[in-house]
């Protein structure tokens, strides 16, 4: 049987070239390829090459194992294993060569639902910085090799939060009135327009907290388990697994504070 860390190596190893394919495609010039939810909505040819790569390396290290993307769907698993794949993660800093884009690969356990499945390994590698954030169910969170945890003993007012904003323009609205709300409670808030990244930047003690709604699968898998190995807790509605409901990562001192604050909001969206 394959160990967890075994696991996240070929998670990482993958992570890695796919990312450097990525940074060398936006070195040739950015190519939009279609639009998805909404015109802001965009896909880039190498979003979609970087995935085929990692499937393509996926198939050939695992071929038992299932397949989650955000460009190509899915594929059965036949072991039990399945990896959660966003090729690139912030396209849209990716397309006006924003620095905060990366490539995130997870490897969960069960069927690819976050309210069941049980992450085993991840890694998320932002090639423009040179950052590798990875971390294996058991094993603790690392950024580039060396161990990383997040803060603890924030208290709400001196928080720096992270939030994301969905596509659709109504949407968008609704979750900038909470954040104007919110604003006025925290130490400040950023938006930098990569879940994966937002989740590590907790892991690393770069955000106090992050919270958001809208993600998929593949926009948290990965940076989700680095969070928690770190020691944030990562937590959806009620306090029960994250989804597209709702994700809040913060030190479980911190999430106390700002877990009730958020969740009544989003709630209400039901």
């Amino acid at each position: 049987m394959t160990s967890n860390a075994e696991l996240l190596e070929i998670a990482a190893t993958i992570a890695r070239r796919a990312a450097a394919f990525a940074l060398q495609r936006r070195r040739d010039g950015v190519e939009i390829a279609a639009s998805k939810s909404s015109l802001s909505d965009i896909v880039t040819r190498a979003d979609r090459e970087t995935e085929q790569l990692i499937r393509d390396a996926l198939a050939a290290s695992r071929p038992r194992d299932g397949f989650l993307g955000e460009e190509s769907g899915g594929g059965s698993s036949d072991s039990g294993l399945t990896w959660v794949v966003d090729p690139i993660d912030g396209t849209v800093n990716y397309f006006y060569d924003i620095p905060a884009w990366a490539v995130s690969i997870a490897v969960v356990e069960g069927d690819p639902d976050p309210a069941t499945w049980r992450t085993l390994a991840g890694a998320v590698v932002n090639p423009v910085l040179g950052e590798v954030f990875t971390a294996y169910a058991g094993g603790g969170a690392r950024l580039n090799g060396e161990p990383i945890h997040v803060n603890e003993g924030v208290l709400l007012p001196l928080a720096l939060v992270g939030t994301g904003f969905g596509y659709d323009a109504g949407v968008r609205r609704r979750q900038a009135a909470l954040v104007g709300e919110l604003i006025g409670e925290v130490r400040d808030i950023r938006r930098i327009g990569a879940a994966s990244l937002d989740l590590c930047g907790v892991a690393a003690g770069r955000l106090d907290a992050y919270f958001e709604r809208g993600l998929n699968p593949w926009d948290h898998a990965a940076g989700a388990l680095i969070a928690q190995e770190a020691g944030a807790r990562v937590s959806g509605l009620g306090g029960g697994p994250a989804d597209n409901r709702l994700i809040v990562a913060a030190a479980p001192d911190l999430s106390d504070q700002l877990h009730p604050r958020v969740e009544p909001y989003f709630a209400a969206w039901e």
